[in-house]
């Protein structure tokens, strides 16, 4: 039987690098797939209450088993930030590149440069909700290399690791990403289901 989940987002980019995590276990569909073409709520203060908060949206509107992501980059010389504002920290209407540039200009003269990646996933399977947490330590870098990921992969290098997700292929980054991690993590329980 072909187990179905809607994944609560509009971006390609996570949706093809969850699917490719998730493999073969479930078939992803997204809001848009099943009627859902306004934008999905994400009003809360927390990553967690995000996930949530998106999940039980689509989980109202179609009743079907769902999961939805939120991901916040918190560097820990600005205190956090941008955190939970972490698609919209250089205002709603910019871009990757926009955030990218305020970060790298917010940390011109910063020595600590010590961040994380934070994914938290909110699942709803048969109306119960689960959480699922990844989380990625690394460091700020003073300039973008690499051309791959999205976000701010250009600017992040996972602890250990020579190259920023944006250097690496995504079998490299999937493994050791936040969102690889709480995917994962997702997965081992969707399979004891």
């Amino acid at each position: 039987m072909e187990r179905k989940l809607i994944f609560a987002t509009g971006n390609l980019n996570k949706l093809n690098e969850v699917q490719q995590i998730i493999a073969d276990s479930y078939i992803l569909s997204t809001p848009a797939d099943n009627g859902i073409n306004e934008d999905i709520p994400e009003t809360s203060q927390t990553i967690k209450g995000n996930a949530l908060q998106k999940a039980r949206y689509v989980f109202s509107k179609t009743g079907l088993n769902c999961f939805a992501d939120d991901t916040g980059l918190e560097i820990d010389s600005l205190d956090g930030e941008p955190g939970v504002r972490s698609a919209r920290y250089a205002g709603e209407n910019k871009s990757s590149d926009d955030n990218m540039d305020l970060v790298l200009d917010k940390m011109e003269a910063v020595k600590n440069r010590d961040a994380r990646f934070r994914t938290v996933i909110a699942l709803i399977l048969d109306g119960v909700e689960y959480l699922f947490e990844g989380v990625v330590e690394g460091e700020m870098l003073e300039e973008r290399c690499g051309t791959e990921g999205f976000g701010y992969d250009s600017i992040f290098r996972p602890k250990g690791y020579d190259k920023t997700f944006a250097q690496m292929t995504m079998a490299e980054k999937n493994p050791i990403s936040h969102r690889g991690i709480a995917v994962a993590k997702l997965v081992d329980f969707l399979k004891d289901e």
